[in-house]
């Protein structure tokens, strides 16, 4: 590949690569192979408790005091940072809610709401499992926060959330959350990479450079959980595969057969008791386990999922997107008709160019209650009906319904 020196800037001696793009046939499992195969040393760490299985473990209770002081705490978050991007991956807070009847609280909250929806509503979808196997809340924060505000404050007051939070996003975070349950019974997910382009088909992922899938994604978010119940093994604790976040193309590998079946072969596994915080780079391959208890022994794996959002993926000026693509849609079916429906690759990729800078791309957010996923990751987005309506020719009357509808979705409740 080709090398440019900046003019000004690097050194003749120092050349920087032009953009690259991965591709799945350069993904090599034995690359994921040498890096998972790293050991965290104990040595590398001040503040942690313990190493199992390479997960990094903190007694909540034996660093309570660090969080009051400014330096001590930033002492703290650094070595978090550490191990959630150049260390394993993943972290526990081990008892990290000492008060368990505000977690007992919430879960009646959550349970008092299952019922209401299943009333309401239905059994609703997951993402791996059908709809009725589990129990699923999707946009539990707000429904919490509406429903109890009181359990809602003690409950998201705890510190830890809080620390752990800032030192992989920094202020100005904002958390979603999805409470799920996990019968007897209940099966194991499939090894996966998560939200953003773990949200995301192949296809969709092959599409970003190199340095958004290596350096931009796994940033945006932080990928936590907190026991509501001691999740010993046999109720299928997450099966994790520490330093996996590292292999750089990870988002195109996850759903090839012989990286699954590795995972499968190698992924680890920690009890969880209840109160204690989980959490890992949303880039660590990872999927929940099967929950095989039963009988007197029975668990119903009770784990609340957080997902904390960086503060910086989003756009300056807020615009009607709406309003823009019901103004651009009746011009680009003209020109569509202007060429009776025979569209060269230019003017395609002409019509895509408009229709990215007019409508909204990306599938999120979204209200996870109303806008399910059909038969994909994620919903349609607003690019993706107008291109969608345009092939197949709608007119501007039935676009728009489509669009109104669409939009009526993705509205909170």
């Amino acid at each position: 590949m080709g090398h440019i020196t900046a003019a000004g800037g690097w050194p003749n001696s120092k050349r920087r690569r032009l953009q690259t793009y991965f591709s799945e046939s350069e993904c090599r499992l034995e690359d994921l192979q040498a890096l998972v195969s790293q050991e965290m040393d104990m040595d590398d760490l001040t503040f942690a408790s313990s190493v199992q299985e390479n997960v990094v473990l903190y007694d909540c209770k034996a660093l309570a005091t660090m969080l009051a002081e400014d330096t001590s705490k930033k002492q703290l978050m650094s070595e978090w940072s550490y191990v959630l991007s150049d260390g394993p991956g993943v972290l526990v807070l081990q008892g990290a809610f000492t008060d368990h009847a505000t977690i007992d609280q919430c879960s009646a909250a959550f349970a008092g709401i299952v019922e209401d929806e299943k009333i309401t509503k239905g059994f609703s979808g997951d993402h791996f499992a059908k709809a009725g196997a589990n129990d699923r809340v999707w946009n539990a924060m707000e429904k919490l926060c509406v429903r109890e505000p009181k359990v809602f404050i003690d409950y998201y007051s705890n510190e830890w959330i809080a620390g752990v939070s800032e030192a992989w996003l920094g202020p100005m975070y904002q958390v979603t959350s999805q409470m799920n349950t996990i019968r007897p019974g209940g099966k194991a997910q499939n090894m996966h990479r998560d939200y953003h382009l773990g949200f995301q088909s192949m296809k969709t992922v092959a599409r970003f450079p190199a340095h958004v899938q290596v350096n931009v994604s796994p940033l945006l978010t932080l990928q936590g959980a907190v026991a509501h119940v001691d999740v010993p093994l046999e109720s299928g604790p997450t099966k994790l595969l520490p330093f996996s976040h590292q292999y750089q193309q990870g988002y195109l590998a996850w759903k090839r057969a012989d990286f699954s079946d590795f995972f499968e072969a190698n992924y680890i596994q920690l009890p969880l008791k209840k109160g204690d915080l989980l959490f890992f780079n949303p880039a660590l391959f990872h999927a929940g386990g099967d929950n095989i208890t039963a009988g007197s022994t029975s668990v119903l794996r009770t784990v609340n999922l957080l997902q904390v959002s960086s503060p910086f993926g989003r756009s300056m000026e807020t615009l009607d997107r709406l309003r823009m693509c019901k103004a651009v849609y009746p011009a680009l079916f003209d020109l569509r008709a202007a060429h009776a429906g025979k569209m060269t690759e230019d003017l395609e990729r002409r019509e895509d160019c408009a229709i990215a800078a007019c409508a909204e791309g990306y599938q999120f957010p979204t209200n996870l209650d109303l806008d399910v996923p059909d038969g994909a990751v994620a919903p349609l987005s607003q690019a993706e009906l107008m291109k969608q309506s345009l092939e197949a020719g709608l007119v501007q009357e039935e676009f728009f319904k489509k669009l109104d509808a669409q939009a009526a979705l993705k509205k909170s409740m």
